[in-house]
């Protein structure tokens, strides 16, 4: 047997699964959209767009410890350490990069790691780089102390299930010599003061916060945010840092004005908790369940695979767009429909899909 031959044996046995995965062709400009994590807006706040106008260069021109450092890439980061209340802060050209380049290096100061079991796949692959044990505890609990030395790796709101946990809570079980590092990625921009996230009040070095500039700050990057010798470290020893291009000045301008833009945006965070509250209220009041609503992503869970996807074209049949999320993303038997709520969002928009949701659920 070749190996398309085998290629094609595993696709047809993730079709059976129904979970078989393909790129849309439908322009989401033409559906009421309900996928996308831009939940201030700012992908196409004019202010932003108009840092990309101005760009000189279309790249950065390479790694940051060569060619590709930029004035403003440092800008950046002192403006995020400002608003997270840290030492320092180090760009990344994702979110995932920050995570698969962070927590291997930074597990090479502990013992073992301790995962919630909803952490995103990002953490999942850093802890899978690392070479300490790694513990899996269930998702939403707080995990004992051990006193061994110790990372706590953790989403604070996580987003398939859109609830949330408490960093302090989480710190509290972290041992002296430990860390708590917090993927903070759904929480920025949306939730705290200025936006500033659930781990701003927690003034320990021992609180590591990965974040991400491609949700509520609508543009593209990831970060580490820590004291500065951790900082000092990644620059050393994190392979998708060093060994990466650094993200292009034009874009990092944009993240800049977007972040001035998201730390003064209570208007927007209030729009997009009362649309939450909208959907979740709606969704109850239907015979529907959903998790809590912490932030801006609303979860209904349906349970299979196939209800999911059967759900998901009804309502794309309707010019609403709701992806089904199905394993590996989440566990078998939890498949759901993941509503991400954004500011611009109108009450009107919310109330069609709960009546869409009424009709579709009734007969799936």
């Amino acid at each position: 047997m070749s190996y398309l031959n085998r290629v094609n044996a595993m696709l047809e046995q993730i079709r059976r699964d129904e979970r078989y995965r393909e790129l849309p062709q439908q322009q989401l400009s033409a559906v009421l959209d309900f996928s996308s994590n831009d939940y201030l807006g700012l992908a196409t706040e004019p202010q932003v767009l108009e840092a990309l106008k101005r760009a000189t260069r279309a790249g950065s021109g390479g790694a940051r410890l060569l060619g590709g450092r930029h004035r403003e890439h440092a800008l950046l980061e002192e403006e995020i350490a400002l608003w997270l209340g840290r030492e320092r802060a180090l760009l990344f050209s994702s979110g995932y990069h920050a995570a698969i380049g962070a927590i291997p290096v930074l597990a090479q100061t502990i013992e073992m790691i301790r995962s919630d079991r909803a952490n995103h796949a990002s953490l999942i692959d850093g802890i899978r780089l690392a070479r300490p044990p790694c513990t899996i505890y269930e998702h939403g609990t707080i995990p004992s102390n051990t006193g061994q030395p110790a990372m706590i790796v953790s989403e604070s709101l996580f987003s398939m299930d859109g609830d949330a946990i408490d960093p302090a809570a989480l710190l509290e079980a972290a041992p002296a010599d430990g860390i708590l590092f917090l993927d903070e990625a759904h929480a920025l921009g949306v939730v705290g003061a200025d936006g500033a996230g659930l781990a701003r009040a927690l003034n320990d070095p021992r609180v590591i916060v990965l974040g991400t500039l491609s949700k509520a700050l609508g543009t593209h990057g990831g970060f580490v945010a820590a004291p500065a010798a951790v900082i000092e470290l990644l620059v050393n020893r994190a392979r998708s840092f060093i060994f990466d291009t650094a993200l292009p000045p034009a874009l990092v301008l944009a993240a800049r004005i977007a972040l001035h833009l998201a730390r003064r945006a209570d208007d927007r965070r209030s729009r997009i908790q009362a649309n939450a509250a909208r959907l979740c209220g709606g969704l109850r009041a239907i015979g529907l369940t959903v998790p809590d609503c912490a932030g801006a992503i609303v979860s209904l869970v349906l349970g299979s695979e196939a209800r999911a996807l059967r759900v998901c074209e009804q309502l794309l049949e309707q010019r609403i767009f709701a992806p089904a999320i199905r394993p590996p993303t989440v566990s078998p038997g939890t498949s759901r429909l993941r509503f991400s709520i954004r500011a611009d969002h109108t009450a009107e928009q919310i109330d069609l899909v709960l009546e869409q949701l009424r009709r579709c659920t009734a007969t799936s």
